[in-house]
Protein backbone atom coordinates (compact mmCIF):
# COMPACT_ATOMS: atom_id res chain seq x y z
CA UNK A 1 0.00 0.00 0.00
CA UNK A 2 2.98 2.29 0.48
CA UNK A 3 4.16 1.77 -2.57
CA UNK A 4 0.82 2.26 -4.43
CA UNK A 5 0.46 5.51 -2.44
CA UNK A 6 3.89 6.54 -3.54
CA UNK A 7 4.00 5.82 -7.49
CA UNK A 8 0.26 7.72 -7.08
CA UNK A 9 1.97 10.57 -5.75
CA UNK A 10 4.67 10.82 -7.66
CA UNK A 11 3.28 10.64 -10.87
CA UNK A 12 0.07 12.93 -10.49
CA UNK A 13 3.09 15.92 -10.26
CA UNK A 14 3.53 17.01 -14.17
CA UNK A 15 7.28 17.85 -14.04
CA UNK A 16 7.64 14.59 -12.19
CA UNK A 17 5.69 12.25 -15.00
CA UNK A 18 7.30 14.24 -17.91
CA UNK A 19 10.80 13.08 -16.39
CA UNK A 20 10.04 9.79 -15.74
CA UNK A 21 8.87 9.26 -19.67
CA UNK A 22 11.91 11.31 -20.50
CA UNK A 23 14.08 8.80 -18.22
CA UNK A 24 11.77 5.61 -19.80
CA UNK A 25 13.11 7.28 -22.99
CA UNK A 26 16.33 7.56 -22.77
CA UNK A 27 17.31 4.62 -20.99
CA UNK A 28 15.91 2.55 -23.62
CA UNK A 29 18.11 3.71 -26.18
CA UNK A 30 21.25 4.07 -23.96
CA UNK A 31 20.79 0.21 -23.17
CA UNK A 32 20.15 -0.79 -26.23
CA UNK A 33 23.44 0.82 -27.24
CA UNK A 34 25.41 -0.43 -24.72
CA UNK A 35 24.79 -3.94 -24.89
CA UNK A 36 24.80 -3.71 -28.99
CA UNK A 37 28.39 -1.97 -29.17
CA UNK A 38 29.59 -5.13 -26.90
CA UNK A 39 28.24 -7.72 -29.18
CA UNK A 40 29.01 -6.14 -31.88
CA UNK A 41 32.62 -5.72 -31.32
CA UNK A 42 32.67 -9.41 -30.17
CA UNK A 43 31.67 -10.07 -33.84
CA UNK A 44 33.94 -8.40 -35.82
CA UNK A 45 37.10 -9.08 -33.32
CA UNK A 46 36.26 -12.16 -31.34
CA UNK A 47 37.81 -11.32 -28.62
CA UNK A 48 35.86 -10.90 -25.02
CA UNK A 49 38.56 -7.98 -23.83
CA UNK A 50 37.83 -6.06 -26.29
CA UNK A 51 33.90 -5.72 -26.06
CA UNK A 52 33.99 -5.35 -22.61
CA UNK A 53 36.53 -1.95 -23.59
CA UNK A 54 33.06 -0.65 -24.98
CA UNK A 55 31.86 0.01 -21.34
CA UNK A 56 35.20 1.05 -20.59
CA UNK A 57 35.47 3.84 -22.71
CA UNK A 58 31.60 4.93 -21.78
CA UNK A 59 32.50 4.80 -18.34
CA UNK A 60 36.45 6.67 -18.60
CA UNK A 61 34.73 10.10 -18.34
CA UNK A 62 33.81 9.97 -15.47
CA UNK A 63 37.10 10.33 -14.32
CA UNK A 64 36.93 14.38 -15.18
CA UNK A 65 33.33 13.79 -13.21
CA UNK A 66 34.17 16.78 -10.71
CA UNK A 67 35.20 19.19 -13.57
CA UNK A 68 32.30 18.31 -15.77
CA UNK A 69 29.71 18.26 -13.39
CA UNK A 70 30.91 22.25 -12.51
CA UNK A 71 29.49 23.01 -15.93
CA UNK A 72 25.97 21.60 -14.49
CA UNK A 73 26.28 24.78 -11.84
CA UNK A 74 27.48 27.53 -13.94
CA UNK A 75 24.45 27.29 -16.73
CA UNK A 76 21.30 26.91 -17.09
CA UNK A 77 20.34 23.18 -16.49
CA UNK A 78 17.66 22.37 -18.51
CA UNK A 79 18.45 24.32 -22.06
CA UNK A 80 21.73 22.69 -21.57
CA UNK A 81 19.98 19.50 -21.08
CA UNK A 82 18.38 20.30 -24.24
CA UNK A 83 21.68 20.64 -26.06
CA UNK A 84 23.53 17.90 -24.86
CA UNK A 85 20.40 14.82 -26.05
CA UNK A 86 20.46 16.85 -29.43
CA UNK A 87 23.86 16.64 -29.91
CA UNK A 88 23.94 13.07 -29.08
CA UNK A 89 21.29 12.74 -31.49
CA UNK A 90 23.37 14.04 -33.86
CA UNK A 91 27.11 12.43 -33.06
CA UNK A 92 25.61 8.39 -33.38
CA UNK A 93 24.32 8.75 -37.05
CA UNK A 94 28.61 8.05 -37.64
CA UNK A 95 28.55 4.78 -36.48
CA UNK A 96 27.31 3.88 -39.89
CA UNK A 97 30.84 4.47 -41.42
CA UNK A 98 31.72 1.16 -38.55
CA UNK A 99 31.90 -2.30 -40.37
CA UNK A 100 35.05 -3.35 -39.81
CA UNK A 101 37.65 -3.74 -37.41
CA UNK A 102 40.19 -1.32 -38.42
CA UNK A 103 36.97 1.59 -38.38
CA UNK A 104 36.43 0.36 -34.27
CA UNK A 105 38.18 3.35 -33.12
CA UNK A 106 35.16 5.42 -34.09
CA UNK A 107 32.59 3.11 -32.21
CA UNK A 108 35.51 3.61 -29.44
CA UNK A 109 35.47 7.73 -29.30
CA UNK A 110 31.84 7.99 -30.33
CA UNK A 111 31.35 6.09 -26.69
CA UNK A 112 33.75 7.92 -25.24
CA UNK A 113 31.90 11.33 -26.01
CA UNK A 114 28.90 9.95 -24.95
CA UNK A 115 30.07 8.93 -22.02
CA UNK A 116 31.69 12.77 -21.53
CA UNK A 117 28.40 14.42 -22.82
CA UNK A 118 26.42 11.50 -19.82
CA UNK A 119 28.17 13.06 -17.06
CA UNK A 120 27.26 16.75 -17.48
CA UNK A 121 23.85 15.51 -18.49
CA UNK A 122 23.18 13.39 -14.49
CA UNK A 123 24.42 15.99 -12.89
CA UNK A 124 22.63 18.62 -14.21
CA UNK A 125 19.55 16.38 -14.35
CA UNK A 126 19.48 15.91 -10.69
CA UNK A 127 20.16 19.21 -10.15
CA UNK A 128 17.17 20.29 -12.14
CA UNK A 129 15.28 17.48 -10.56
CA UNK A 130 15.57 19.05 -7.11
CA UNK A 131 14.18 22.50 -8.66
CA UNK A 132 11.54 20.47 -10.24
CA UNK A 133 9.80 18.46 -8.58
CA UNK A 134 8.84 19.09 -5.02
CA UNK A 135 10.88 17.88 -1.87
CA UNK A 136 8.37 15.38 -0.71
CA UNK A 137 8.48 13.68 -4.02
CA UNK A 138 11.95 13.13 -4.06
CA UNK A 139 12.75 9.84 -2.53
CA UNK A 140 10.01 8.18 -3.58
CA UNK A 141 11.01 9.58 -7.25
CA UNK A 142 14.53 8.15 -6.83
CA UNK A 143 13.02 4.66 -6.33
CA UNK A 144 10.82 5.33 -9.82
CA UNK A 145 13.73 6.59 -11.30
CA UNK A 146 15.64 3.57 -10.87
CA UNK A 147 13.14 1.51 -11.38
CA UNK A 148 12.13 3.18 -15.28
CA UNK A 149 15.90 3.32 -15.72
CA UNK A 150 16.98 0.00 -14.80
CA UNK A 151 13.79 -1.06 -15.98
CA UNK A 152 14.82 -0.83 -19.30
CA UNK A 153 16.69 -3.94 -19.35
CA UNK A 154 13.54 -6.02 -19.29
CA UNK A 155 13.19 -4.60 -23.03
CA UNK A 156 15.88 -2.57 -24.28
CA UNK A 157 18.92 -5.27 -24.27
CA UNK A 158 15.94 -8.03 -25.70
CA UNK A 159 15.21 -5.51 -28.40
CA UNK A 160 18.68 -3.92 -28.97
CA UNK A 161 20.41 -7.46 -29.90
CA UNK A 162 17.07 -8.76 -32.00
CA UNK A 163 17.52 -5.54 -33.87
CA UNK A 164 21.43 -5.58 -34.08
CA UNK A 165 21.38 -9.46 -35.56
CA UNK A 166 18.42 -7.93 -38.10
CA UNK A 167 19.99 -4.92 -39.39
CA UNK A 168 23.30 -4.73 -37.32
CA UNK A 169 25.13 -2.01 -35.34
CA UNK A 170 24.15 0.95 -37.28
CA UNK A 171 20.69 0.19 -36.70
CA UNK A 172 20.87 0.56 -33.09
CA UNK A 173 22.68 3.72 -32.62
CA UNK A 174 19.40 5.47 -34.99
CA UNK A 175 17.31 4.07 -32.86
CA UNK A 176 19.16 5.45 -29.66
CA UNK A 177 19.49 9.01 -31.49
CA UNK A 178 15.92 8.99 -31.57
CA UNK A 179 15.51 8.24 -28.34
CA UNK A 180 17.56 11.52 -27.35
CA UNK A 181 15.48 13.73 -29.65
CA UNK A 182 12.15 12.59 -28.01
CA UNK A 183 14.20 13.46 -24.34
CA UNK A 184 15.12 16.89 -25.63
CA UNK A 185 11.10 17.62 -26.14
CA UNK A 186 10.21 16.00 -22.93
CA UNK A 187 12.73 18.26 -20.88
CA UNK A 188 11.37 21.62 -22.89
CA UNK A 189 7.96 20.76 -21.72
CA UNK A 190 8.97 20.97 -17.87
CA UNK A 191 6.87 24.01 -16.40
CA UNK A 192 9.54 26.02 -14.20
CA UNK A 193 11.26 28.98 -13.22
CA UNK A 194 15.11 28.50 -13.80
CA UNK A 195 17.30 31.39 -12.59
CA UNK A 196 19.91 32.04 -14.77
CA UNK A 197 23.14 31.35 -11.98
CA UNK A 198 24.25 33.81 -10.13
CA UNK A 199 28.68 34.80 -11.18
CA UNK A 200 31.25 34.30 -9.12
CA UNK A 201 34.71 35.54 -8.99
CA UNK A 202 36.18 31.43 -8.34
CA UNK A 203 37.51 30.36 -10.86
CA UNK A 204 36.58 26.81 -12.69
CA UNK A 205 39.33 24.96 -10.26
CA UNK A 206 38.06 26.58 -7.13
CA UNK A 207 34.46 25.84 -7.38
CA UNK A 208 34.81 21.97 -8.38
CA UNK A 209 37.13 21.86 -5.27
CA UNK A 210 34.47 23.02 -3.26
CA UNK A 211 31.75 20.46 -4.56
CA UNK A 212 34.39 17.91 -3.64
CA UNK A 213 34.94 19.01 -0.16
CA UNK A 214 31.34 19.22 0.70
CA UNK A 215 31.03 15.74 -0.43
CA UNK A 216 34.03 14.25 1.38
CA UNK A 217 33.57 16.08 4.34
CA UNK A 218 30.43 14.75 4.96
CA UNK A 219 29.80 12.23 7.79
CA UNK A 220 26.68 11.17 6.20
CA UNK A 221 27.69 11.32 2.52
CA UNK A 222 31.51 10.18 2.85
CA UNK A 223 30.73 6.36 4.05
CA UNK A 224 27.56 5.76 1.59
CA UNK A 225 29.69 7.16 -1.17
CA UNK A 226 32.40 5.29 -0.21
CA UNK A 227 31.05 1.98 0.01
CA UNK A 228 29.62 2.68 -3.20
CA UNK A 229 32.92 2.93 -5.08
CA UNK A 230 34.33 -0.40 -3.97
CA UNK A 231 30.87 -1.85 -5.06
CA UNK A 232 31.10 -0.62 -8.01
CA UNK A 233 34.88 -1.76 -8.88
CA UNK A 234 34.11 -5.20 -7.89
CA UNK A 235 31.30 -5.14 -10.06
CA UNK A 236 33.11 -4.30 -12.74
CA UNK A 237 35.72 -6.80 -12.60
CA UNK A 238 33.57 -8.87 -12.75
CA UNK A 239 31.59 -7.63 -15.86
CA UNK A 240 33.92 -8.73 -18.82
CA UNK A 241 33.01 -12.39 -17.51
CA UNK A 242 29.49 -12.42 -18.71
CA UNK A 243 30.61 -13.47 -22.33
CA UNK A 244 32.58 -16.42 -20.89
CA UNK A 245 29.76 -17.13 -18.93
CA UNK A 246 27.70 -17.10 -21.99
CA UNK A 247 30.36 -19.39 -24.12
CA UNK A 248 30.28 -21.86 -21.16
CA UNK A 249 26.36 -21.86 -21.12
CA UNK A 250 26.99 -22.65 -24.85
CA UNK A 251 25.20 -19.91 -26.26
CA UNK A 252 25.81 -17.10 -28.67
CA UNK A 253 27.16 -13.83 -27.40
CA UNK A 254 23.34 -12.21 -28.23
CA UNK A 255 22.14 -14.16 -25.24
CA UNK A 256 24.02 -11.74 -22.50
CA UNK A 257 20.81 -9.64 -23.55
CA UNK A 258 18.73 -11.99 -21.55
CA UNK A 259 20.72 -12.24 -18.77
CA UNK A 260 20.77 -8.35 -18.57
CA UNK A 261 17.34 -8.58 -19.04
CA UNK A 262 16.73 -10.82 -16.12
CA UNK A 263 18.84 -8.47 -14.08
CA UNK A 264 16.18 -5.30 -15.00
CA UNK A 265 13.28 -7.64 -13.78
CA UNK A 266 15.60 -7.52 -10.12
CA UNK A 267 16.39 -3.33 -10.43
CA UNK A 268 12.35 -2.68 -11.14
CA UNK A 269 11.43 -4.45 -8.11
CA UNK A 270 13.94 -2.60 -5.80
CA UNK A 271 13.02 0.46 -7.46
CA UNK A 272 9.51 -0.02 -6.42
CA UNK A 273 10.19 -0.78 -2.65
CA UNK A 274 13.44 1.49 -2.42
CA UNK A 275 11.33 4.24 -0.56
CA UNK A 276 10.11 2.31 2.17
CA UNK A 277 12.53 0.13 2.58
CA UNK A 278 15.53 3.30 3.18
CA UNK A 279 12.88 4.83 5.34
CA UNK A 280 12.81 1.58 7.72
CA UNK A 281 16.36 0.69 7.25
CA UNK A 282 17.98 3.53 7.31
CA UNK A 283 20.93 4.13 4.12
CA UNK A 284 23.87 2.41 5.29
CA UNK A 285 21.47 -0.86 6.27
CA UNK A 286 19.58 -0.86 2.71
CA UNK A 287 23.23 -0.12 1.11
CA UNK A 288 24.75 -3.06 3.03
CA UNK A 289 22.02 -5.32 2.36
CA UNK A 290 21.91 -4.94 -1.25
CA UNK A 291 25.55 -5.27 -1.48
CA UNK A 292 25.50 -8.49 0.17
CA UNK A 293 22.87 -9.70 -2.30
CA UNK A 294 25.55 -8.69 -4.99
CA UNK A 295 27.86 -10.35 -3.70
CA UNK A 296 26.08 -13.92 -3.04
CA UNK A 297 24.60 -13.82 -7.11
CA UNK A 298 27.90 -12.73 -8.38
CA UNK A 299 29.74 -15.69 -6.74
CA UNK A 300 26.46 -18.12 -7.63
CA UNK A 301 27.33 -17.03 -11.06
CA UNK A 302 29.87 -19.47 -11.40
CA UNK A 303 28.24 -22.21 -11.47
CA UNK A 304 27.87 -23.43 -14.92
CA UNK A 305 23.84 -24.18 -15.40
CA UNK A 306 21.29 -21.85 -17.29
CA UNK A 307 18.57 -21.32 -14.28
CA UNK A 308 21.60 -20.33 -11.61
CA UNK A 309 22.67 -17.88 -14.33
CA UNK A 310 19.35 -16.57 -14.40
CA UNK A 311 18.41 -16.40 -10.80
CA UNK A 312 21.86 -14.92 -9.83
CA UNK A 313 21.36 -12.33 -12.67
CA UNK A 314 17.83 -11.15 -11.04
CA UNK A 315 19.46 -11.38 -7.24
CA UNK A 316 22.19 -8.98 -9.04
CA UNK A 317 19.46 -6.87 -10.45
CA UNK A 318 17.86 -6.78 -6.86
CA UNK A 319 20.94 -6.22 -5.05
CA UNK A 320 23.14 -3.87 -6.62
CA UNK A 321 21.02 -0.51 -7.08
CA UNK A 322 20.52 -0.17 -3.28
CA UNK A 323 24.16 0.73 -2.43
CA UNK A 324 23.41 3.69 -5.20
CA UNK A 325 19.85 4.68 -4.68
CA UNK A 326 20.87 5.36 -0.57
CA UNK A 327 24.13 7.26 -1.87
CA UNK A 328 22.81 9.56 -4.14
CA UNK A 329 19.37 9.93 -2.67
CA UNK A 330 21.68 11.51 0.40
CA UNK A 331 23.53 13.63 -1.66
CA UNK A 332 20.37 15.14 -2.80
CA UNK A 333 19.06 15.94 0.31
CA UNK A 334 22.36 17.02 1.93
CA UNK A 335 23.23 19.39 -0.83
CA UNK A 336 22.35 23.51 -0.99
CA UNK A 337 20.91 24.06 -4.87
CA UNK A 338 23.67 25.91 -5.98
CA UNK A 339 26.32 23.30 -5.14
CA UNK A 340 24.29 20.03 -6.26
CA UNK A 341 25.54 19.58 -9.78
CA UNK A 342 29.10 19.53 -8.56
CA UNK A 343 28.67 17.54 -5.51
CA UNK A 344 26.54 14.87 -7.89
CA UNK A 345 29.24 15.00 -10.24
CA UNK A 346 32.02 14.26 -8.06
CA UNK A 347 30.19 11.52 -6.28
CA UNK A 348 29.20 10.07 -9.80
CA UNK A 349 33.57 10.15 -9.97
CA UNK A 350 33.72 8.54 -6.32
CA UNK A 351 31.40 5.75 -7.47
CA UNK A 352 31.83 5.00 -10.87
CA UNK A 353 35.10 5.80 -11.27
CA UNK A 354 36.73 2.50 -9.79
CA UNK A 355 34.28 1.07 -12.85
CA UNK A 356 37.10 1.98 -14.87
CA UNK A 357 39.35 0.26 -13.26
CA UNK A 358 37.50 -2.75 -12.83
CA UNK A 359 36.54 -2.54 -16.38
CA UNK A 360 40.44 -1.98 -17.56
CA UNK A 361 42.06 -4.75 -14.60
CA UNK A 362 38.42 -7.38 -15.62
CA UNK A 363 39.17 -7.00 -19.34
CA UNK A 364 42.78 -8.98 -18.89
CA UNK A 365 42.45 -11.55 -16.11
CA UNK A 366 39.31 -12.86 -17.85
CA UNK A 367 41.81 -13.44 -20.80
CA UNK A 368 44.13 -14.97 -17.92
CA UNK A 369 41.79 -17.03 -15.55
CA UNK A 370 38.30 -18.43 -15.69
CA UNK A 371 35.06 -17.17 -14.53
CA UNK A 372 34.81 -20.28 -12.41
CA UNK A 373 38.22 -18.92 -10.13
CA UNK A 374 37.52 -15.12 -10.67
CA UNK A 375 33.65 -15.05 -9.51
CA UNK A 376 34.02 -16.37 -6.29
CA UNK A 377 36.93 -13.83 -5.25
CA UNK A 378 34.83 -11.16 -6.38
CA UNK A 379 32.11 -12.17 -4.22
CA UNK A 380 33.64 -12.76 -1.28
CA UNK A 381 35.15 -9.27 -1.70
CA UNK A 382 31.90 -7.93 -2.07
CA UNK A 383 30.15 -9.35 1.31
CA UNK A 384 33.19 -8.15 3.23
CA UNK A 385 32.42 -4.65 2.24
CA UNK A 386 29.28 -5.08 3.52
CA UNK A 387 30.19 -5.81 6.54
CA UNK A 388 31.01 -2.12 7.90
CA UNK A 389 28.42 -0.99 7.09
CA UNK A 390 26.43 -3.19 9.20
CA UNK A 391 28.93 -2.77 11.89
CA UNK A 392 28.43 0.94 12.14
CA UNK A 393 24.92 0.94 11.73
CA UNK A 394 24.05 1.76 15.28
CA UNK A 395 26.57 4.85 15.18
CA UNK A 396 24.50 5.97 11.73
CA UNK A 397 21.28 6.41 13.67
CA UNK A 398 22.71 8.27 15.87
CA UNK A 399 24.34 10.90 13.18
CA UNK A 400 20.62 10.21 11.60
CA UNK A 401 19.38 12.42 14.51
CA UNK A 402 21.83 15.61 13.63
CA UNK A 403 21.24 14.97 10.07
CA UNK A 404 18.28 14.14 7.84
CA UNK A 405 19.39 11.66 5.07
CA UNK A 406 19.59 8.27 7.30
CA UNK A 407 16.56 9.79 9.20
CA UNK A 408 14.60 10.50 6.76
CA UNK A 409 16.09 9.05 3.16
CA UNK A 410 13.19 8.65 1.03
Amino acid sequence: MTTSWTVIRVLRDRNAGLYLIGLVVSAFGTSSLWLASGVWVKDLTGSDGLAALCMLAMWAPTLAGPALGTLADRLRRRPLLITLNLGLAALLPTLFAVDSPGRLWLLFTVLFLYGTAGVVHDAAESALLAAAVAPDLLGGFNGLRMTVTEGMKLVAPLTGAGLYAVYGGPAVACLDAVTFVLAAGLYALLRMREERPARSGDGWRRQTAEGVRHLWGHPVLRPLVRAGGTTMLLTALGSPTVYAVVDRLGHSPAYTGVLYAVQGAGSVTVGLVSGPALRRFGGRRFAAAGIALTGAAMAARAVPSDPVALVSGAASGLGLPCVLIAAFTAVQRETPGPLLGRATATAGTLVFTPTVLGLTLGAGLVELAGPALLLPLYGLALLLTALPLVQCADSASRTAARSPSDANPA
